[in-house]
């Protein structure tokens, strides 16, 4: 069984958006409204759904504290060089990668308030 997509709502679908494809490699492969619903392809074929929050009951999202979307790199190298891609693109972090509970890596906010990581396995 593979995991097909993650549908998350957001604030901004468009500043979302263009933050997965500037960042994160995912290309827009259907829109669907006015900022209202996008899916993007990842490199791996993965499906991301970027839904407005008026899709929501309440049209209010709200993630649990823990909840995250993590990206798992081969070396602390391609961890440094995501920080460091997203450091120049004026992205808040708050922390440098550090070596965390057998992962190398770092935690951040996304637009749309979505805590991201990107890791690799310490060796």
């Amino acid at each position: 069984m593979k995991l097909n997509h993650l549908n998350l709502p957001v604030e901004n679908v468009n500043e979302s958006r263009n933050f997965f494809e500037n960042y994160f490699d995912f290309k827009c492969i259907e829109e669907k409204g006015d900022n209202a619903l996008m899916i993007l392809k990842g490199g791996d074929d993965f499906i991301l759904v970027l839904m407005s929050e008026s899709f929501n009951r309440d049209e209010h999202s709200s993630f649990p504290s823990a909840f995250h979307v993590g990206f798992l790199v081969d070396t602390k190298e391609e961890v440094i060089e995501q920080y460091n891609k997203l450091k120049d693109g004026n992205v808040a972090l708050k922390n440098e990668p550090k070596n965390m509970r057998g992962i190398f890596g770092f935690y951040f906010m996304s637009p749309g308030n979505i805590l991201i990581e990107v890791s690799t396995v310490s060796k």
